[in-house]
């Protein structure tokens, strides 16, 4: 890896579906695999993949005797198509020639992928080809490519031909490839102009259509050609077709853009009508791509992450923060769409969204905010089908699904294949309640980040109260103790999802559910502290939130129960987890590994990970990522449980040795709550959790599609951890303690309408403010605070 760029200067066949993800390209509308231009869905090896934001699709497949509804991200119709031959020969692929040299660089600075092959064919003809590709950050609907062939030894006649691909099924993830898959129906195909043709496809059930128009031409030796193409059409799939001769040393270039557009978008009257208008507006690829680069540069400005001391940090880092903007950019806003957990670079998890915004949401919120309000939005426009959830299941209030995708019902599956034994085992995290806290959660802070008072007051506000509502209406009152209990839930860990030997799913007061709960309702009841008497008496009576709601808030706030281990100060992770086997690490991790699935490792063997101390990835840590130590203190104290501070690295030694780290999300946590107590295991934590997907440490999972919250974690550690950084009684504070290993670090930030500029090394800070809408604000350097004005500048030292 170089600074801007991942490079490959081998052909391996085997990473190839891993590559195609990571050299994925998007501009937070649409997003496309890395596959190679000629090359079609080959299992576990190539997989083209387009995946439009927010494009899913249901379909009924029998599974195991019973019917199940899916709701998947669509794979749409393969925009990539450009291949050659010479007259009467098979077409060129990677697998039928031999080749000689070979480089392939995803270039993140100006957001391109550019290949070059050198091979020798069966007949001696040694040839070069180069393709460069974008898919445009300037023009969301905007995908091109530039594909270039140079004869090297060889003269002759050649044919091209480029298509467009609709004939394709969602296979990319191996154990769905048994369950429905056929997600398109074509409307139409054929001939727009001389050098435009047209694909038209309809998902089948969500009846969403999208028209894909592309214009190909041809050039001879850097000169337009003048040769039209001749149109083959077949049913889902349209082709041009180009006869020339190629001349030995001379290069023959093919330049193909495409528009993409969907009956979803805004400002459209129809579909293909509106791709095929726009197409011949369209400039060249250079000037396509030029455009492109000069958008990215504009990101690039304010979400870069300097740390030039330590070279493959840097660039792993960058590629985590790309991969995140091609997910969510500013084509995202007014889309109605969420941060899926996999980003838009494949199939895994079908595309839906989980809590991973709990570590995504962090870095949007201090770069571009303007984001992660529109992300917001998607859980508000749900929320009437969290609130008929929570009704439905006898609650009050809004209870969010554990998976989401169009409508904001609960996707979870209700079985799931294990891929070491072959059996389709219940799937119960769907009881994941938690997540309507991360909803919760990242409302409040991105208000803090913010200060977006209009957001809170007539969007903010109606979600924190309605899951106040509904944590108040699930806490049962246990007479016998007194305090108030959360039962029949699963928490983070997803490994234990019920008691060993009971008929009853869920577990009983996981200690990460229980303390968020309290903290939603806190910040509900602080609500009326933050809007006027009107507006806060507006909101109770829109939401049927009566006096005594907001007294038996009160009193769940102050009697709620947390668990303990046995005459210890180490948090419980659930009712009875003391009661569990201990589990034997050292036999499974010598031959496993660290991060392992130990629920389907188990279960092939005939056992059941409810049965031990072993859990999936952080679950009581995460009180400690979430929460300051001064919070969370707070939160027990006001709980009446005497908690202190000198026990946090007592709970986070006993989890940290049963913990598996089978979610990439793991690593992130664990090097967080380290950061400041042991600077060495946080730096072990975060490397591995840095090259998780780079080096697809889970074994196969980043072909499916990035991990999403990972990568962002990681930026986010280098960003708030590192940095001390943390938004408390409206103060921004930072602490720096930066590693060993990253002894500077560069970055500009947004808050509260103002950019600053922070310089940190391990001995200075430097804080700089750019203009802003606001005259001043208030920030804290180790335990002092300090007001900032416009253009103010303040150097600190660092005292570790």
């Amino acid at each position: 890896m170089a600074d801007w760029s991942i490079i490959y200067d081998k052909w391996v066949p085997k990473e190839q579906s891993l590559r195609e993800a990571l050299c994925t390209l998007g501009n937070g509308y649409i997003a496309t695999r890395g596959a190679f231009e000629e090359a079609r869905a080959e299992a576990d090896i190539y997989y083209p993949g387009t995946y439009l934001a927010g494009g899913y699709n249901r379909l009924t497949s029998e599974v195991a005797g019973k019917e199940i509804e899916n709701e998947d991200l669509v794979n749409w119709p393969n925009w990539l198509p450009v291949s050659f031959r010479q007259s009467g020969e098979e077409w060129f692929h990677m697998s039928n020639v031999e080749v000689l040299d070979f480089k392939q660089q995803l270039d993140m600075k100006h957001g391109t992928l550019c290949r070059t092959v050198y091979f020798r064919d069966s007949k001696g003809r040694e040839s070069k080809l180069n393709t460069r590709r974008i898919v445009s950050m300037a023009n969301p609907h905007l995908a091109a490519l530039e594909w270039q062939m140079t004869p090297i030894n060889w003269s002759g006649e050649v044919e091209l031909r480029a298509a467009l691909d609709g004939r394709v099924i969602n296979s990319g993830v191996a154990r769905y490839r048994e369950l429905a898959s056929q997600h398109l129906e074509t409307l139409d195909q054929g001939q727009y102009d001389e050098e435009c043709m047209y694909l038209v496809v309809q998902t089948v059930q969500s009846k969403t259509r999208m028209a894909q128009v592309a214009r190909t031409r041809v050039y001879l030796n850097g000169d337009a050609s003048g040769i039209m193409p001749q149109t083959r059409i077949e049913q889902g799939y349209v082709e041009h077709q180009f006869k020339l001769q190629a001349t030995e040393g001379q290069p023959l270039r093919l330049e193909k853009s495409v528009l993409l557009y969907t009956s979803r978008d805004w400002a459209t009257s129809e579909p293909l009508l509106d791709a095929c208008v726009n197409i011949t507006r369209q400039g060249n690829f250079e000037e396509a791509m030029e455009v492109h680069k000069r958008a990215w540069q504009r990101l690039w400005n304010r979400c870069d992450l300097d740390t030039a001391c330590n070279t493959k940090v840097q660039s792993v880092l960058r590629l985590h923060v790309f991969h995140l903007l091609q997910t969510v950019s500013g084509h995202t806003v007014d889309l109605d769409v969420g941060v899926p957990a996999r980003g838009w670079h494949g199939e895994a998890y079908r595309g839906h969204i989980f809590w991973d915004e709990l570590f995504i949401f962090p870095f949007l919120n201090l770069h571009l905010p303007a984001i992660t309000r529109e992300l917001l939005m998607y859980r508000y426009r749900r929320l009437n089908e969290a609130r008929s959830a929570a009704k439905e299941s006898g609650y009050k209030g809004a209870m969010f699904p554990w998976q989401s995708g169009s409508n904001g019902r609960e996707e979870s599956q209700v079985i799931h294949l294990n891929p070491q034994s072959g059996r389709w085992l219940p799937d119960n995290t769907y009881l994941q309640r938690h997540i309507s806290s991360a909803v919760a959660y990242n409302v409040w802070n991105y208000y803090q980040a913010t200060e977006d008072i209009d957001f809170l007051s007539y969007h903010g506000a109606e979600l924190l109260l309605d899951i106040a509502q509904f944590w108040s209406t699930i806490a049962t009152l246990n007479k016998q103790t007194g305090r108030y209990e959360i039962l029949h839930v699963v928490g983070p860990d997803e490994y234990h999802t019920e008691y060993p030997d009971s008929d009853e799913i869920g577990l009983n007061n996981n200690a990460y559910t229980n303390v968020l709960a309290v903290w939603v309702i806190q910040k509900a009841l602080q609500l009326k502290d933050v809007f006027d008497d009107s507006r806060f008496e507006e909101l109770l009576t829109k939401l049927h939130l009566s006096p005594d709601d907001l007294t038996r808030w009160e009193e769940i706030s102050k009697r709620m129960y947390v668990p303990f281990l046995e005459d210890t100060k180490i948090i419980a992770q659930f009712d009875g987890y003391d009661q569990l086997q201990e589990f034997d690490w050292e036999t499974y991790r010598a031959k496993h590994g660290e991060a392992m699935r130990l629920d389907r490792i188990l279960e092939s063997e005939g056992d059941n990970v409810n049965k031990y101390k072993a859990s999936k990835q952080a679950d009581v840590l995460m009180l400690f990522y979430l929460f300051s130590s001064e919070e969370l203190l707070s939160i027990f104290k006001q709980l009446d449980y005497d908690f202190k501070p000198e026990s946090i690295p007592d709970n986070i030694a006993y989890y940290e040795q049963r913990t598996s780290h089978g979610s990439t999300l793991s690593k992130i946590v664990h090097a967080w709550v380290l950061a400041r107590s042991d600077r060495k295991r946080s730096w072990a934590n975060f490397e591995m959790a840095l090259m998780s997907d780079l080096e697809d440490i889970q074994g196969g999972t980043t072909a499916e599609g990035i991990h999403l919250g990972a990568m962002a974690g990681t930026v986010d550690l280098a960003q708030r951890a590192y940095t001390g950084l943390e938004i408390r009684d409206d103060v921004l504070w930072l602490n720096p303690v930066l590693p060993d290993e990253m002894p500077c670090l560069n970055m500009q930030l947004r808050y509260r309408g103002h950019w600053l500029q922070l310089n940190i090394t391990t001995r200075k800070m430097i804080i700089t403010f750019d203009k802003g809408w606001s005259k001043e604000v208030k920030i804290g350097v180790q335990g002092k605070v300090y007001t900032f004005q416009t253009g103010d500048q303040k150097e600190f030292d660092i005292q570790r």
